[in-house]
């Protein structure tokens, strides 16, 4: 997996494209993505013990993995690779050559 948890990442396709965010939950089954402030959607719900009014909820949707990508410390998007650090295996990002994590 490319992407992870708490990566920052920006859109390049679709009705939020440019937007950025970072990650809220990565679904590998789907290859699905939830980023903060990014494919938001209008929820109608029914008062219930969790929300006593009910009423309209804006929440994020899942987004495509392929419609994503990582943004490195300098702000500029980038393709991800994978190399081998003694016997770790290591995210690296392909513009700058600089290890991930």
């Amino acid at each position: 997996m490319k992407l992870k948890k708490g990566d920052l990442v920006k859109v390049i396709t679709g009705k939020d494209k440019n937007k950025e965010g970072k990650i809220l939950l990565v679904n590998k089954k789907n290859n699905t993505a939830v980023v903060e402030g990014v494919n938001m959607m209008t929820k109608h719900t029914k008062p219930s013990a969790a929300n006593q009014n009910g009423g309209i909820i804006h929440k994020e949707a899942p987004i495509d993995l392929s419609n994503l990508m990582y943004v490195d410390k300098n702000g500029k998007p980038t393709r991800i690779g994978f190399t081998k650090q003694g016997d770790k295996k290591v995210r690296v990002a392909k513009s700058t050559g600089e290890v991930i994590d």
